[in-house]
């Protein structure tokens, strides 16, 4: 996905915010190196063997929603992509309370992370409040372009879906032209409240709950054609 000549614009903000408290920042020296994706291609199987199927989501922010995903489905390998360290600080400290045994995580660009993994390697993805870029200059910053749209079409496999949610209404806009432009993704709502209300298996965040954006929080589910 990267050119050597222009490399994607950085679809984040700030790597770091406030001092990471010290049982987080100890957890980070001791869990994190374990728990993190190794570098050079990527194979599912050897990070969980046994693996019913792998999900992908990218930006977990304080790991709220990943953590509970894994909780519900201790079968199923979760990997976390997060390049704000305060953010994968929390979702470390979320990991070794619970004990969860099947997340992976990788503190940096998620293109980086999709560019390694192999063909039809995931049943689910979730960008869940990504980075809005709200003011019109900054667009081109938004995570949803065109080129990740087929890096995702090319590591979800036959039937896997994606879950796409933002309360920044031209963010919802924008993310649903692009997927819809892609053949490989079929929208899968039928009415509004398939996009209005929280799909049943939907997991509220504390960032959620804060409705920073201009709009009531909006749902896009696609399925891999």
């Amino acid at each position: 996905m990267t050119d050597n000549h222009h490399p994607p614009l950085r679809s984040f903000g700030r790597l770091k915010s406030r001092p990471i408290k010290p049982r987080q920042a100890a957890l980070m020296e001791t869990r994190l190196p374990g728990l993190r994706v190794p570098p050079g291609p990527v194979d599912p199987a050897a990070l969980m063997p046994g693996a019913r199927e792998t999900w992908l989501e990218i930006g977990f922010g304080g790991g709220e929603h990943m953590a509970a995903q894994a909780a519900r489905a201790p079968d199923v390998l979760i990997i976390g992509a997060e390049p704000f360290l305060n953010g994968v600080a929390s979702a470390v400290r979320h990991i070794d309370e619970q004990g969860l045994e099947n997340v992976r995580l990788h503190d940096g660009d998620v293109r980086e992370l999709i560019a390694r993994l192999p063909d039809a390697s995931l049943a689910r993805v979730f960008i869940l409040f990504p980075d809005p870029w709200p003011k019109t200059r900054q667009q081109k910053r938004r995570l949803v372009q065109p080129e990740l749209v087929a890096e995702l079409a090319r590591v979800l496999k036959p039937g896997g879906r994606l879950r796409f949610a933002s309360d920044v209404a031209s963010y919802v806009d924008q993310a649903l032209e692009r997927f819809i432009a892609h053949p490989a993704f079929a929208w899968t709502a039928g009415r509004a409240d398939d996009w209005r209300v929280p799909p049943a298996d939907h997991i509220t965040t504390r960032y959620e709950e804060k409705r920073l954006g201009d709009c009531a929080p909006v749902f896009l589910d696609f399925l891999r054609r």
